[in-house]
């Protein structure tokens, strides 16, 4: 009887052993944690020291025609995040020119190409580069639906579907804008803009 009675107490007490073990490194572990967040984020600003002096108003900064325009189309009240092609991007990308693509016959075609990439590049909500932390990758819908794949580089500047900002940051009222070295588009977009091209061309 007494064998059996010192059999169960030892399992019952190797059994409490190992659940107070398990409890006590579940606590040091959850204790840890804010710990290696801070040492990140001070790593962070160790290889970022020139992140804070991005991050400018729009008065600071030209959009160029065609970024203005697309800020303009939303509502200077609500919060939205934009990713602004640069005045180089919509060149190169998409071949609008401020001298020609502005001029009254072309204005209409222009502004219908600008709200397309707006549909493209806008997110219903704000969105800076502080939230997005280095090394993670964030996901939203753009107003048209059309996925987002939002990154940070190592030196703060936002990469949204491998296109790189140049200027993250800017704010006009509720907006945030975020000027890229490229044009967000779906393939059949960007399908029609390379067959407009050929058409030009011939």
């Amino acid at each position: 009887m007494r064998k059996r009675q010192i059999v169960k107490h030892s399992i019952a007490l190797v059994t409490m052993l190992v659940c107070v073990c398990c409890l006590l490194i579940l606590i040091v572990t959850v204790l840890k944690l804010p710990d290696a967040q801070t040492k990140n984020n001070e790593m962070g600003f160790q290889f970022n020291p020139k992140i804070r002096s991005r991050k400018v108003s729009l008065q600071g900064v030209s959009l160029g025609k065609f970024g203005e325009m697309m800020v303009d189309m939303l509502p200077q009240d609500l919060a939205f995040t934009v990713f602004v092609p640069s005045e180089e991007a919509f060149k190169r990308d998409l071949h609008l020119r401020v001298n020609d693509s502005l001029k009254s016959d072309r204005f209409n075609d222009t502004y219908a190409i600008v709200s397309r990439v707006l549909g493209f590049s806008a997110v219903s909500r704000a969105l800076s580069s502080d939230t997005v932390r280095f090394g993670e990758l964030v996901s939203y819908d753009s107003v048209s639906g059309f996925p987002l794949y939002i990154a940070k580089d190592i030196d703060g500047m936002l990469v949204v579907n491998r296109i790189r900002s140049e200027i993250v940051d800017v704010r006009k009222k509720e907006i945030v804008v975020h000027v890229i070295d490229g044009v967000i588009m779906d393939a059949d977009f960007e399908q029609s803009v390379l067959s407009d091209d050929t058409e030009e061309e011939d």
